[in-house]
């Protein structure tokens, strides 16, 4: 079972650094250059500085600056372990507003498994090393991973929303409007309340599967007992109603004419498609057999794809669950990129003539420029889908989820030695 602890958190202390706003950012893989020079603009204490060096040994260099600002109070250790409540007031891509609630805690790095820790994407070694080296540079978790937990009571949160009556000890806009608010809550009788709940629970990695694969390495190199055995991870109910996933849409370029007779021959054999307007181009969620959204650079002309009989997808995926059968990233990414397209892991994996787009609005907006031949617009993927494909021990293809909104980096900071 997983083993989830409070923690001495590292963190701003917020009357020395200023307000968050200024010193929390994104994530490190979806910050470019101009954004990361915009976050130093705005504080010469933003998380960026440690958490997506540069220069000529970037490593050493967020290493030599994090020790600075603890050396200098601006970044402070709690005296004593808590957990800390967290909310994100939110509207996702589908413009419905929402309101999502989990908790920071440090949770004991473990090899995957049933009943303790699952993942449940398939990842690649180079953002691993980049992490590993980093971790290795700070001794500590510079940002969270995201986690699924069940609790269909709401006990977890139900022990910790007392604590969440007062002001937050910080709070902060981002970029697409959503509202980050965080609590310390040191009270020991609902820390304890949260511990028995989750005693039994396992934990599914919803986005930082990368950085807990880093963690897990840095535990074994340490070796022995101590802080470096555990992580930071932000836990979300399952039955949370503000959680919600995301489709992430694939494009694909480079086709020559024996790939597009490839293509058309597969979605002839196998689909049903129906023309359709272009604003109409994403699915609506819901189950049943693959349905997709497809449109390419030669008719521009948006269409609506539904596998002809859930029979194919089996066939084509003998070896998998029922659960991985019905899932629409990997029935896509067999029948249609790996099959038709010739696509490998490594072309997907690495993006050699494939890519994403984020919303529907993006994917059509590629094929227009011509940056990318055709677009396959998807549905959302279901929690109780996630669940049950990691409950299979497989993994889906990369990017299978979109948990929007993300978790920044910089609200707190887990010292691993």
């Amino acid at each position: 079972m997983a083993d989830i602890e409070p923690l001495r958190a590292l963190h701003y202390d917020l009357a020395k650094a200023g307000p968050l706003s200024p010193l929390a950012a994104p994530p490190y893989d979806v910050i470019d250059a101009e954004q990361r020079a915009e976050l130093i603009a705005r504080s010469p204490y933003n998380v960026v500085e440690i958490d997506l060096p540069q220069g000529e040994d970037p490593y050493t260099r967020a290493a030599e600056r994090f020790a600075q600002w603890q050396a200098d109070g601006i970044v402070v250790r709690d005296e004593a372990p808590a957990l800390w409540a967290h909310e994100q007031r939110y509207s996702g891509p589908d413009g419905q507003p929402r309101t999502r609630r989990g908790f920071f805690a440090r949770v004991r790095v473990e090899e995957y498994g049933a009943g303790r820790i699952r993942p449940h994407e398939r990842t690649h070694p180079g953002p691993k090393e980049d992490r590993l080296r980093l971790t290795r540079a700070t001794k500590a978790n510079l940002s969270p991973i995201f986690s699924l937990y069940s609790d269909a009571a709401g006990a977890a949160w139900g022990a910790l929303e007392p604590g969440t009556a007062g002001a937050p000890w910080g709070e902060l806009s981002d970029a697409d409007g959503t509202v980050h608010r965080l609590w310390r809550v040191g009270d020991t009788a609902a820390i304890e309340r949260v511990k028995r709940t989750l005693a039994g629970v396992e934990l599914l990695i919803a986005d930082g599967h990368h950085r807990y694969e880093t963690a897990r390495i840095y535990a074994d190199e340490i070796g022995g007992e101590g802080e470096h055995r555990y992580v930071l991870m932000c836990l979300v109910a399952l039955e949370d109603p503000g959680l919600t996933i995301f489709p992430t849409h694939r494009l694909v370029r480079g086709l020559d004419a024996p790939r597009w007779s490839a293509l058309d021959a597969a979605i002839g054999r196998d689909f049903a498609a129906t023309t359709v307007a272009r604003e109409q181009i994403a699915p609506p969620s819901g189950e049943g057999p693959l349905e997709i959204g497809y449109i390419d650079v030669r008719s521009r002309q948006a269409q609506r794809l539904t596998l002809r009989d859930q029979a194919i997808a089996d066939a084509a995926l003998p070896d998998v669950s029922p659960a991985y059968q019905r899932l629409d990233t990997g029935v896509l990414e067999e029948l249609l990129l790996k099959r038709a397209l010739g696509l490998s892991d490594d072309d997907i994996s690495h993006l050699h003539d494939f890519g994403y787009a984020r919303d529907a609005d993006q994917a059509l907006s590629l094929i227009d420029s011509g940056a990318y031949d055709a677009a396959f617009v998807l549905r959302p993927t279901p929690v109780q889908e996630v669940r049950d494909v990691a409950a299979s021990g497989e993994n889906m293809p990369p990017k299978s989820t979109y948990f929007f909104p993300k978790l920044l980096t910089g609200l707190l900071f887990n010292p691993l030695a």
